[in-house]
């Protein structure tokens, strides 16, 4: 089992299958990204070598893969790198974060390659304001994507970033949709970035104001699984979905961390805001995952307690594009 020098032990693999994203997100990549180029050079991991990081890391007794970006939907080989994850027994949950952009065209393939559960990023319900947030006029195919989901069977959660002018004045109708919606939602808090401060200090809201109306109301927490994301879930027996908060700025939110990264370029990042990315782009080209594996443990010890984001340190994350948040 893999564990760091605090006993923390990691279950999940959050893998980038490129950095290339076609929204422009205000939080994110307002001013967006040319096409073919990536924010960390050219040269994206193939379909082999993340076969050869998915069975290293299922050596070391990782049990769920997502696969992020960017937006990961925008590589034509995405369903061999699915196949490629799930042809690995020990992998018991494979997850995907997208933007939707192409959902209801896609969702079905995706189900077929052995998808388990769905993340699908939608910041407001309003179409003006999706389109205001992200750029795209395309919040109906992110929600009728999610509909042919929940369809299929597949865990859908939906991921809304808390924006002060854009957003929180939803709250009320965020609540109103999963009354009958059976997604997990999950509220963000803004994180400050290399890239975003001056917007971050007009529209950062804190969670733990969320979290209070939430139990005043009735919610009760959810106990979480091992290999679950940062969130927080409540859930209400008047509702259908349930709420999640992920709230980086809150005490001891590192302590249950069970989560680590690689980069589209094969750097391991043992926290989304460390300083550097430690490159096993070499030992991942060889194909031995059990060489990987040994490399990925002695790096694990050099994990920090805490990100300390409370203090406006950043590490090297210019936006939240480069690992997927």
């Amino acid at each position: 089992m893999l564990q760091d020098s605090f006993g923390r032990r990691f279950y999940y693999l959050r893998l980038s299958v490129t950095d290339i994203c076609n929204f422009r997100c205000n939080y994110c990549l307002p001013d967006g990204i040319g096409c073919g180029r990536s924010l960390e050079g050219e040269n994206p991991l193939s379909v082999a070598e993340v076969s050869t990081v998915v069975r290293a890391f299922a050596e070391l007794g990782t049990e769920k893969v997502r696969l992020t970006g960017g937006e990961p939907s925008l590589r034509r080989d995405l369903l061999d790198m699915m196949h490629a994850v799930r042809d690995c027994d020990s992998i018991r949950r494979l997850a995907i974060t997208t933007n939707g952009y192409r959902l209801p065209a896609q969702i079905d393939d995706w189900h077929s390659a052995g998808l388990d559960q769905l993340n699908v990023s939608v910041d407001s319900l309003d179409p003006a304001q999706f389109h205001k947030i992200t750029g795209h006029d395309r919040l109906d195919k992110a929600l009728a994507g999610i509909d042919r989901a929940l369809e299929l069977g597949i865990a859908t959660k939906v991921n809304a970033v808390l924006l002060r002018e854009h957003n929180l004045s939803e709250f009320e109708r965020f609540l109103g949709w999963i009354r009958e919606t059976p997604v997990t939602l999950r509220f963000i808090e803004l994180m400050r970035t290399g890239d975003n401060r001056e917007f971050f200090a007009s529209n950062h809201v804190s969670g733990s104001d969320i979290e209070t109306l939430l139990v005043r109301d009735g919610w009760q927490q959810v106990i979480r699984t091992r290999d679950a994301g940062p969130a927080r879930e409540y859930y209400h027996p008047d509702y259908a979905g349930r709420i999640g908060l992920i709230t980086p700025y809150g005490k001891d939110f590192c302590a249950s961390c069970n989560r680590l990264r690689i980069s589209a370029q094969g750097k391991l990042h043992l926290c989304l805001f460390a300083e550097q990315g430690f490159d096993l782009r070499e030992v991942i080209a060889d194909g031995d995952h059990v060489a990987l594996a040994d490399h990925i443990r002695e790096l694990i010890h050099g994990k920090a307690a805490a990100h300390d984001l409370h203090e406006g340190f950043t590490g090297a994350t210019r936006n939240l594009a480069m690992l997927g948040g």
